[in-house]
């Protein structure tokens, strides 16, 4: 099982709010998840960016891919190392 560490979109039409979540791969965005580890609200000036630090090492460590997006967020929280 490939599992990734991506963002859900929610929100209204024109108005995205993303969940960071840890997912299988084969699931589709917006599908299951396994565990949901932070949000990120790109309308809000400047954006904001709430994540545990502590899911998100945890899942690190086992294994979970970030995607590209995922990790500029983690490195702009400070979770992974720039």
């Amino acid at each position: 099982m490939a599992v990734k560490m991506r963002l859900k979109r929610m929100g209204a039409k024109r108005s995205p709010f993303y969940r960071v979540v840890v997912a299988d791969s084969r699931f589709p965005r917006d599908g299951r998840f396994i565990e949901e580890i932070g949000t990120y609200n790109p309308m809000k000036d400047p954006s904001e960016v709430n994540i545990d630090s502590d899911k998100a090492q945890k899942w690190l460590k086992n294994g979970a891919q970030p995607t590209d997006t995922v990790k500029s967020l983690l490195k702009k929280v400070g979770v992974i190392q720039k």
